[in-house]
């Protein structure tokens, strides 16, 4: 359906987007669109507006709609919701809540304590809401770590998911053969080009909890043909020492999820029953700075391509300290974020063709060069392993 088709009618007309919204800042930008930080008028609460001109989406406009469509459907607390369409002559304004806690690993590194039962209760967030998606046939397909956000900078802040530019919206029975997502998380199903649906997304929350767990992927390799045949063959290890304090209650979590067979693999529903998420069985023993200093030889955080930038939402929140649009201007009281946006990713193409990945630059162990201008996407893994 073209955009600007009034059959939408989620889509609010306006003459000038300002007439509802100060904008503030600038937080970020992508391939054909601006975020931009603004206050609405009437309510006072802070928000992002991702702001798209329509001109940039010539022969895009499918793309669009279809973020727009999963976005406009879902409402669960531990997913970024689209809260506002807008759109003008000129422009679509999606306007979403705002989530100022910063990104995963930048928290898991700043915490002086982390414990399995910390990424343990991290994930059950990340499965109930995940398992939402499901329900209502929606598959992420691009679930990663930089697509996790902590909703405020509260100490116990909930975990967020972001970024539906990859998702897609089931038929009824249908399945997806349309190679996307990012190669370190993809499943094989995807690299084998064979139909794939929900368990695509399960594989991915596997690996997630891998790294959460020892601070590196489970595939690397700086051959992309060997990463992906890694992959293919799902084949990953639980290496001494950096597995050697975890419990065998995740390490089976683990492989549950990150099962080759798709048929076989644990979906959320069976993953929220296990005893590491819903028993007592994760270990309450700090791993820190084994995870930390991994997360910072392995992942360049300033380097993942996004399109908005939740570091610098967080600068700002924190230079302004919210006075003008949140209760409770004391500076002793961090403050909650209000309503506004994370957005996805912006693509060159319709779908991210997961072989066209550009090979990153690292350091001759395999560890990213954090003073280089590119992260290590490919071939990241601990300094001592060869």
């Amino acid at each position: 359906m073209p955009l600007g088709d009034d059959g939408n009618g989620w889509k609010k007309k306006t003459t000038d987007i300002k007439e509802h919204y100060d904008f503030k800042e600038v937080l970020g930008t992508g391939a054909f669109s601006e975020v931009v930080l603004a206050e609405e008028k009437r309510t006072q609460l802070l928000v992002a507006i991702k702001c798209i001109p329509k001109k940039a989406l010539e022969g895009k406009e499918n793309n669009i709609e279809n973020e727009i469509a999963v976005l406009h459907r879902i409402q669960h607390t531990n997913i970024v919701s689209l809260e506002d369409i807008f759109e003008s002559n000129s422009h679509l304004y999606l306007v979403m809540q705002l989530v100022s806690g910063g990104e995963l690993f930048d928290r898991i590194v700043e915490k002086g304590f982390y414990t399995e039962r910390d990424a343990s209760q991290l994930i059950h967030q990340i499965l109930d809401a995940v398992k939402y998606l499901h329900d209502m046939g929606i598959v992420h397909r691009d679930l990663k770590p930089e697509n996790l956000l902590y909703y405020s900078m509260d100490e116990d802040s909930k975990i967020m998911i972001s970024d539906f530019g990859l998702s897609k919206i089931e038929g009824s029975g249908s399945v997806m053969s349309t190679a996307c997502g990012t190669p370190g998380y993809v499943a094989p199903e995807v690299l084998a080009q064979k139909p794939y649906s929900k368990a695509v997304d399960c594989w991915s929350i596997g690996v997630i909890s891998y790294i959460l767990l020892c601070g590196y992927p489970p595939f690397y390799d700086e051959n992309d043909a060997k990463l992906f045949e890694q992959i293919l063959k799902a084949e990953y290890e639980f290496d001494s020492p950096y597995w050697d304090d975890i419990s065998d209650s995740a390490k089976d979590f683990i492989c549950h999820l990150m099962e080759k067979e798709p048929l076989k693999r644990y979906t959320c529903e069976q993953a929220l029953q296990h005893p590491w998420i819903c028993g007592d069985t994760a270990l309450d023993k700090n791993i820190h700075e084994s995870v930390s200093a991994q997360i910072r030889k392995n992942f360049a955080k300033s380097k993942w391509k996004q399109a908005f930038n939740a570091t610098a939402v967080v600068r700002h929140m924190r230079r302004l300290q919210l006075t003008t649009s949140l209760d409770g201007p004391s500076q002793n009281n961090p403050p909650s974020p209000c309503h506004a946006l994370m957005l996805p990713e912006e693509e060159e193409d319709e779908e991210e063709d997961v072989g066209n990945g550009e090979q990153e630059s690292c350091d001759a162990d395999g560890s990213v060069d954090r003073d280089s201008l590119r992260s290590c996407t490919y071939c990241c893994r601990p300094a001592s392993r060869v």
